[in-house]
């Protein structure tokens, strides 16, 4: 299939990663090991460490993952260059099936894509390796914005990980904002081969299929999106938020199993909003993306 089908991930960066582990711990998710990556700087390179490292949130469809610098003295991994901007959301990563039909898909369509980016990491400290496939459009404003293959999918969605206090099961929606959304959208239409429609608040909606997962204990097909807002639109759909920059990654909705019960138990304290999706987590108290638990 030479199209996007599923929002995969989305990265919330920052220069340390434990203060936004400890945040992202207090809203209720468990996270996986810390796990350095590596790879291919281009496709003619050979594979290198990378001073970047993760942990994640992993849900039943796509996870969260918190992204920070290990060791200065090695290459960012462009994460510098995101956090010069804002801290926050910076990736947006959409699930494909086949990175050659993919590729040939952008490059007809004049994209400048080198080829595919090939990036591993241990699972754990001392395990086995997982790998991934990767078509990033080239330098787009909104920061990475990419299709992803999981070679190891099995590797990366163990229920030891996924068992979350908040009942958080799926990653269900990411919202972009941007002072000329229709330019965003049309990015993102390129990139996911895809159509955009109109969103209800104003802006654009890409609406992804959904696919099951190779690999994995769970094989449900779901419905996931990403909206396009102006940023006039932004405070209606995520109460309170302003845009500190144009374009830029604002937040998240995460689909909980129980309606949002656990989530608001376990958020008294935090100074939470009512939002149209949800409860929603101020990004000052999530590492500065929006959390709307739906």
């Amino acid at each position: 299939m030479n199209t996007a089908v599923a929002l995969d991930h989305v990265g919330i960066a920052a220069r340390d990663l434990a203060p936004i582990c400890a945040a992202y711990e207090r809203l209720g998710f468990s996270l996986s090991p810390i796990a350095q990556q590596s790879g291919r700087r281009r496709p003619d390179l050979p594979v290198e460490q990378f001073g970047s490292g993760n942990r994640c949130a992993f849900l039943k469809h796509g996870y969260i993952e918190l992204i920070a610098i290990l060791d200065p003295a090695l290459f960012d991994n462009t994460l510098n260059r995101f956090l010069a901007r804002y801290p926050g959301m910076h990736i947006l990563a959409l699930a494909m099936t086949d990175e050659d039909a993919n590729l040939a898909r952008m490059r007809a369509a004049g994209i400048d894509i080198p080829g595919v980016a090939w990036l591993e990491r241990p699972v754990e400290a001392g395990g086995p390796i997982a790998k991934f496939a990767r078509l990033p459009f080239p330098d787009p404003p909104e920061g990475r914005v990419q299709l992803i293959r999981h070679l190891t999918p099995e590797l990366v969605w163990q229920e030891r990980w996924m068992d979350h206090a908040n009942k958080a099961v799926a990653l269900e929606e990411a919202i972009l904002c941007a002072a000329e959304p229709a330019e965003t959208a049309a990015r993102l239409s390129r990139v996911s081969g895809l159509p955009v429609e109109p969103d209800p608040a104003g802006g654009f909606l890409l609406r992804l299929p959904g696919a099951a997962r190779a690999a994995g204990p769970f094989a449900e097909v779901m419905e996931t999106r990403v909206r396009v807002l102006p940023e006039a639109a932004l405070p209606e759909v995520l109460p309170g938020m302003r845009a500190p920059v144009s374009p830029f990654m604002a937040g998240i909705v995460v689909r909980t199993s129980d309606g949002g019960a656990a989530a608001r138990q376990l958020l008294a304290g935090i100074p939470t909003v009512q939002a149209p999706g949800g409860l929603m987590v101020p990004p000052e108290h999530a590492a500065g993306a929006a959390m709307v638990f739906a």
